[in-house]
């Protein structure tokens, strides 16, 4: 018989809070990592534009690699040890960054590896992830933890980027990226002592076949009038988001001519309407309703992106920190609406694999719009690149017109 609701809310669950601190400090070390790494090319290894952008587009590839049988084979096992093991690989991946350094040994291709690596861990922890939830919490608790993990990400992404910009001018690039290896440590310990026992996954109906089950997971979101369109549409926005992301450093350092530290500030002031979202998402799906919070956020991601390549030098990096703003609040409220609305409408033992049928595209035009960005930003210059991929972002939007949602006030409970 399930508890009452909590007083407190999760803030009570002690397992959840053990999952969520791990994941809190986790993204700060990545988002960190996710300016330092750069920095680190482009300071101590001068880089060129696109070897910047195919560092973005080597942590991304692994999902079209390897995420269809990474979603059937986590629906087969337990989540939790697949999570601490991922972990402690990418502790180890970005451990080796200031090794190397200190023997001066440290190389662009070294950094490929390690983005490449760290890449494939984070397929398996996040689909392991996206799975383990649903099993720590209860049905109506899912969107409450997707929106804490959610706002306590999006804050990663104001202080990731602000302390990479600081240890960077303190101690070097190098430096920030040991932070990420420890903060992977600290999330595997906190995993490591949940207490809940996490349920054995039912056994597939006949002889085991890793093509049958991905096949399985395909069907089921192709089939779907509602994950077929959030699936195109988050594939759509991935391509402006990572586009623009992936040569903004580049960009206001060497364009703009910003030092290292207010670099990494602004990029975390960017980021800051995402924690807003966060909170604000269950409140509005409430309030409008889930489908048409979708839509709401849809346009907050896209038209304000046109902001972004209006920054420059003094007062209008302004420009950046607004657009940004609205564009991370945006993502902030889509992301928790539509995570909490797959795990609780896509059946339980499916979960692993529609999630990776999901990101597979949702994910696998990131590597590809980072190249595409690369190639831009090389070819016209990393401003003409931003001005291409945000104008992208700013039309994706209409893909949310074409399927049902447009027609509904709230997302459906379960498949009909």
């Amino acid at each position: 018989m399930r508890e009452a609701r909590r007083r407190g809310g999760l803030f009570r669950h002690r397992d959840f809070r053990l999952l969520w601190a791990g994941q809190t400090v986790s993204a700060v070390g990545s988002n960190v990592t996710a300016v330092a790494l750069p920095l680190a090319a482009v300071a101590v290894l001068d880089a060129t534009t696109f070897q910047v952008a195919v560092l973005t587009a080597a942590a991304w590839l692994p999902w079209l690699l390897v995420g269809l049988p990474a979603g059937a084979w986590v629906d087969r096992v337990r989540r939790r040890p697949v999570m601490i093991a991922a972990d402690l690989v990418s502790a180890a991946l970005f451990l080796s960054v200031p090794v190397a350094a200190v023997l001066d040994v440290l190389t662009v291709a070294q950094l490929l590896v390690v983005a490449l690596g760290a890449g494939l861990a984070r397929v398996f922890f996040e689909t392991a992830d996206q799975v383990y939830l649903p099993t720590l919490l209860r049905p109506e608790e899912v969107s409450e933890g997707n929106a804490k993990l959610h706002a306590t990400q999006t804050a990663s992404y104001l202080v990731g980027p602000g302390l990479a910009g600081l240890i960077a001018q303190l101690a070097g690039a190098v430096t920030a990226v040991l932070l990420d290896a420890l903060s992977f440590l600290v999330s595997a310990a906190c995993l490591g002592r949940i207490r809940t026992v996490e349920p054995r996954p039912g056994r597939p109906d006949g002889p085991p076949s890793l093509r049958r089950e991905v096949a399985d997971g395909l069907r089921f979101v192709v089939r779907d009038p509602y994950l077929r369109v959030l699936t195109v549409f988050g594939a759509a926005s991935n391509i402006g988001l990572t586009g623009y992301q992936a040569v903004l450093v580049v960009f206001l350092v060497r364009s703009a001519g910003l030092p290292a530290g207010l670099v990494g500030l602004l990029i975390g002031l960017a980021s800051v309407g995402g924690i807003v979202g966060a909170g604000l998402a269950g409140v509005l799906a409430r309030r409008l309703g889930s489908a048409r919070a979708l839509l709401f956020a849809a346009v907050l991601t896209g038209p304000p992106a046109l902001l972004i390549p209006l920054a420059g030098p003094g007062p209008r990096v302004a420009w950046l920190v607004l657009g940004g703003a609205l564009v991370s609040l945006g993502v902030a409220v889509g992301n928790v609406v539509k995570g909490s609305f797959r795990q609780t409408y896509t059946p339980h033992a499916l979960l692993g694999r529609v999630t990776v049928s999901m990101q597979l595209l949702n994910y696998g035009t990131i590597p590809l719009a980072a190249v595409l960005a690369g190639v831009l930003g090389a070819a016209w210059g990393p401003a003409r690149a931003i001005q291409v991929m945000t104008g992208w972002l700013a039309l994706t939007p209409l893909i949310l017109l074409v399927g049902p949602l447009r027609r509904r006030r709230d997302l459906p409970a379960s498949p009909v």
